[in-house]
Order: C-alpha cells, then sequence, then structure tokens
C-alpha cells in the first residue's frame, strides 16, 4: 500500500536527528524518466513547493540513480538522499561500538563509490600528467575512486581484528552452558522494550526506526531457574540496502548461533504480515538454519481495537504468545514459552562419574542437569537432561 509505505518512509526521515518533515506526497510514476527520475511538470510542481516549504533536503523513499540524484540537485537547489542514503546515514548516527562503527563507514564507502559522477564536479579534470609517462595523467574519478578503495582494504582489515576478537568472545560464551535466545523483527516492533522487561536492563527503547543498532546481551533467569542469554539485535526492514546486509553480518551472527529466535512482531501494524515476511527473507539471506527453534511474538496486543480474535490464536498454538512488552501482559505465558521451547531441544542421557570427578557433578547440580543420582562403589550413576550447549561445555571442563 502507498500510504504504508509514505508513512514508514516518513518515520525513516524523522529517524535522523534534527530533520523536521515539513512535506510528503505518492508521486505515481507511470513511467521512470532516466535522467531526472520525474516528467517536466511534476519536476517543476514539486520545485515550486520545495521553494513554498523553504525544504533544503529531499529524501525519495526508493533507488535513485547517481546521475537522478546529480540532476535533481541541480534543478532543485537542494540536497537529496535515496532511501539507501537515509538509512546509512541513520546507521552512521546511531552506531555506539567500534565494530558498528566501523561497519557503518565500510558499507557508506561501497556506496560512495558507487555514485562518484554526482560526488564531483570535476569529474573530466584530469590532475597530474608532468609528461614523463608520455600519456594523459590520472582523471580525479580514477583518483578518488582509488582512496576509497584504498580506505575499504583499511577498514576491512581492522574489521578482520574486531570480527577475531567478537569470535573469542562468541567461543568463550560457547563454553557456557546457557543457550542464547535471539530477538529479531521489523524495526520499531517493540524487540528492545520486550529486552528491557524481561532483563530489566535500560537499553534504549524509543518508538523509532533503528533506535538499536549495536547488539546487547544480558543473561537472564526463567522462572524455571534455568538461565539464558538473550540479545537484542538491529530491527529489519524491507529493501534494507545490500550494502548493510553484506556489512552487518557479523553483527547478526548472534542469531546465527541462537538456540531459540523470538520473532517480535507488531501486531498492531496494517503491514504486519508484509513485515513478517520481509524478516523471514532477511533470516534466509543470513543464512540461519530453517531448524532453529522460533516462537512469534505478537506485541502491541494492546494497540489492536478487537485483540480477541488474535489472542485466541495465539492460545491454540505454542508457537505464537501475544503480548504487550510496555504493560507487560503476556511476558509471564512468553517465559513458560521459551523454557518449554528450550527443553524440546534437551537430550536424555546416563553418565557415570568417579570420585574423583567431583568438579564436574558439581557443574552438573549447579546447571540443573541432573534428574536422578544414585552412589556406587566407584562414583555417581547420573540420569541427565541436557542441550547439546550444556554437554559440550561439560565436555570441555
Amino acid at each position: 500500500m502507498p500510504e504504508s509505505a509514505l508513512s514508514e518512509a516518513v518515520a525513516l526521515a524523522a529517524a535522523l536527528p534534527g530533520i523536521e518533515v515539513c512535506f510528503d506526497t505518492v508521486v505515481p510514476l507511470r513511467k521512470v524518466a532516466p535522467g531526472q527520475l520525474f516528467g517536466p511538470g511534476k519536476l517543476d510542481e514539486i520545485k515550486q513547493q520545495l521553494k513554498t516549504d523553504h525544504i533544503e533536503l529531499v529524501f525519495v523513499d526508493g533507488p535513485v540513480t547517481p546521475v537522478q540524484q546529480r540532476n535533481l540537485e541541480k534543478a532543485w537547489g537542494v540536497k537529496l538522499l535515496d532511501r539507501t542514503g537515509l538509512i546509512l546515514e541513520i546507521f552512521a548516527d546511531r552506531a555506539a561500538t567500534r565494530e558498528g562503527v566501523l561497519q557503518v563507514e565500510l558499507a557508506a564507502l561501497s556506496y560512495q563509490r558507487t555514485r562518484l559522477v554526482r560526488a564531483w564536479t570535476h569529474l573530466e579534470r584530469q590532475r597530474g600528467g608532468l609528461g614523463f609517462v608520455g600519456g594523459p595523467g590520472e582523471t580525479q574519478i580514477e583518483a578518488d575512486r582509488r582512496a576509497i578503495d584504498e580506505a575499504i582494504t583499511r577498514i576491512r582489515r581492522q574489521l578482520g581484528k574486531v570480527t577475531k576478537t567478537r569470535a573469542l568472545h562468541r567461543a568463550a560464551r560457547a563454553k557456557v552452558p546457557f543457550p542464547v535466545v535471539a530477538l529479531v523483527g521489523y524495526t520499531n516492533a517493540g524487540k528492545s522494550t520486550l529486552f528491557n522487561r524481561l532483563t530489566g536492563a535500560g537499553v534504549l527503547a524509543q518508538d523509532q526506526l533503528f533506535a538499536t543498532l549495536d547488539p546487547t546481551m544480558r543473561g537472564v533467569e526463567l522462572e524455571t531457574g534455568a538461565r539464558v542469554i538473550l540479545s537484542d539485535t538491529v530491527g529489519f526492514i524491507s529493501d534494507l540496502p545490500t550494502q548493510l546486509v553484506a556489512a552487518f553480518r557479523a553483527t547478526l551472527e548472534e542469531v546465527l548461533a541462537a538456540d531459540l529466535i523470538l520473532h517480535v512482531r507488531d501486531i498492531s501494524h496494517s503491514e504486519t504480515e508484509a513485515q513478517a515476511d520481509d524478516v523471514h527473507k532477511i533470516l534466509s539471506e543470513l543464512g540461519v538454519d530453517e531448524h532453529t527453534p522460533m516462537i512469534e511474538v505478537w506485541n502491541k496486543i494492546d494497540a489492536v481495537s478487537d485483540p480477541e480474535p488474535l489472542e485466541t490464536i495465539a492460545a491454540r498454538r505454542a508457537d505464537i504468545v501475544a503480548i504487550s512488552a510496555l504493560s507487560g501482559t503476556g511476558t509471564s505465558e512468553l517465559v513458560v514459552e521459551i523454557g518449554a521451547a528450550l527443553d524440546g531441544a534437551r537430550i536424555s542421557e546416563d553418565m557415570h562419574l568417579d570420585f574423583s570427578q567431583g568438579r564436574q557433578r558439581a557443574w552438573l547440580h549447579d546447571q540443573k542437569i541432573v534428574q536422578d543420582e544414585a552412589q556406587d562403589d566407584t562414583g555417581w550413576a547420573l540420569s541427565l537432561s541436557w542441550t547439546a550447549r550444556q554437554k559440550s561445555a561439560f565436555e570441555s571442563l
């Protein structure tokens, strides 16, 4: 629906600090003009609107070629951003961790490299060329592209170091037997609000697109006594720039390693089904195992005019829980379902430990893995119920 797309575009623009949205409209295009996107009549009409409202920045919610961007900026006398450019600006403003900053810089440079045609007004000019090699000097665009390539190489080298550090942290966490539960969902679905509700953490939670950018992790003890690691991630969005999908793959690695995924949906949104499809598509692109258990969390149920039909559907299915992260409604049921989903991945196994393995026995009891125990002449006979992650952690003791 064009109106829904426009609403999301306005929310995107409003997510950039210092931006006041003065005017928004849907512009039907029968045919895309290769050089200026819009036809002459619409071009003049928009120009008059920009003058009337004293607008300095225009956001086009869609792809705009470098040539179109240059021509539109010249015709209207404004700065112009397309969807990819605006999302990159938002991410650049929000990145807080070292890796987040580097990932944004890498994505921005990759995007900028394709748009040198409009970034420079002196592309035809050549520089250098003292005649020593008998030919023309290096063109400015070639020099600029080479400078960007060098910067990309440098950032990738820095990212390699950061990624190694993250891999070490992830390996350390893998030895901890706690399952990882990852929150995913469309941007502004309420993931951070739910994260705060379940963990008591003070993660930024605003009614704003991309309020969370860098991943946040916290340990949580469920009502059953079991402990899990809860991970909050960046929100997904339709038509996510390809540069960002590649650049943030490392940031979303926590999702790949998750034992359980909570897909948080804004069930009150008019496009909730389309948003869910976008999330599943991106998860598939990231390479998330389709067998990873997933619970759909129908959030903002309190914002639905008639929630009863949705609550009835959710009550009949173990993989759907209707909640309000803001008020706390349904979160107790969600915690129960998280525990049940993780227990479903448990393995029952018998083990014998010698008396010399008292430390290992204490560890098993501390993790609430032991279901039954009997002592014999040489040690303990144990009946265990544990996850693959817990078994791996035990073997590394």
